[in-house]
């Protein structure tokens, strides 16, 4: 996946157990899409507190933020609920999506923790990928969509 093409459609199932489409995101707003390694983890919950803690800045600057890890509906509640996150949480149990968007794995075993932003064409435009980083992730997606043209 590089920054230019068209962001690969799929459909997951998110923490309530609804089925989510990306195609049905994007269609009236820009997407930050974000690749974590594990519910609860240390490094995973600083980068999801940290995107709740920016989640209102995201929806003023016309943006839907998605989180994507290989565990269950489940757990993803628990995580969701445990640390108050405001948005949607999908399982991508297999890693079916992680594969798709070719997500890296850090050190051959740790699945990658990547940031997508996908424009309201579905088209990626910007990718940013750091594993210790937490807070980077936040920074460089908030930079670039309020660089975008969100009308």
């Amino acid at each position: 996946m590089r920054i230019g093409d068209k962001a690969p459609d799929f459909e997951l199932t998110n923490q309530l157990g609804s089925k989510i489409r990306l195609s049905d995101l994007i269609m009236s707003r820009n997407v930050v899409l974000f690749f974590y390694p594990k519910d609860d983890s240390p490094g995973c919950t600083r980068e999801a507190c940290a995107f709740r803690d920016s989640y209102e800045v995201f929806k003023e600057v016309g943006a839907e933020v998605v989180g994507i890890s290989s565990d269950s509906e489940d757990s993803h509640q628990h995580f969701a609920d445990k640390h108050n996150l405001p948005y949607t949480l999908l399982s991508d149990k297999g890693g079916t999506v992680r594969k798709l968007y070719g997500v890296p794995k850090t050190l051959g075993i740790l699945p990658g923790r990547v940031t997508y932003i996908i424009d309201k064409q579905g088209v990626v435009c910007h990718i940013f990928n750091s594993q210790l980083n937490f807070e980077g992730h936040i920074e460089e997606a908030l930079s670039i969509l309020k660089s975008m043209d969100n009308n």
